[in-house]
């Protein structure tokens, strides 16, 4: 469906590009974190010169020492478009998951079918935006058994971190 195109350039520096080329979008490896550019953007941004370019694009991860990789909440609307399992949690749940919190059979709206456990999923208010990601705790058939009470999705990382985060987000300080 996609055609992943690898370039990779050297730089006269210690410093590695590598772009993955996804329709009209590309990922670029700066260091150790991945950006998400429209690829006519990145095409402007050769004329600015390299030391005075702050940023480029959406961080949407970064790999850790060990080489694990690791998601930002940033990355939750590219996730959206292409999610194969999907949750929605009720208006009711809604603060308590942007809070923090994981998502009970209480607060579950609708699963996709056939979705197993232990399962990354994007989950959406019932107005299908999207709110953050985490993990099946229970499959789409066993999550309709259970008790109101019963975790069903862990919380990875939700569009509320910032909120909970304002101290440490450079942003705030704008």
């Amino acid at each position: 469906l996609f055609v992943f195109t690898l370039l990779l350039f050297r730089m006269k520096s210690d410093f590695e590009l590598q772009l993955f080329s996804v329709k009209f979008a590309v990922f670029r490896l700066q260091k150790d974190r991945v950006y998400y550019v429209r690829e006519s953007i990145m095409r402007a941004a050769i004329s600015v010169a390299r030391d005075k370019l702050a940023a480029l694009g959406v961080c949407i991860g970064k790999f850790t020492h060990g080489g694990n990789f690791h998601l930002h909440i940033t990355a939750v609307d590219i996730m959206g478009e292409y999610a194969k399992y999907k949750v929605w949690v009720r208006p009711s749940s809604e603060m308590s998951f942007l809070y923090g919190n994981h998502v009970l059979k209480a607060g579950l709206g609708r699963i996709t079918e056939g979705t197993p456990q232990s399962q990354g999923v994007v989950v959406y208010n019932m107005n299908d935006v999207p709110l953050g990601f985490g993990v099946t705790a229970r499959s789409a058939f066993d999550s309709r058994k259970s008790n109101p009470t019963d975790i069903v999705v862990l919380n990875q990382a939700d569009i509320g971190v910032y909120l909970r985060n304002e101290d440490h987000n450079p942003a705030s300080a704008l």
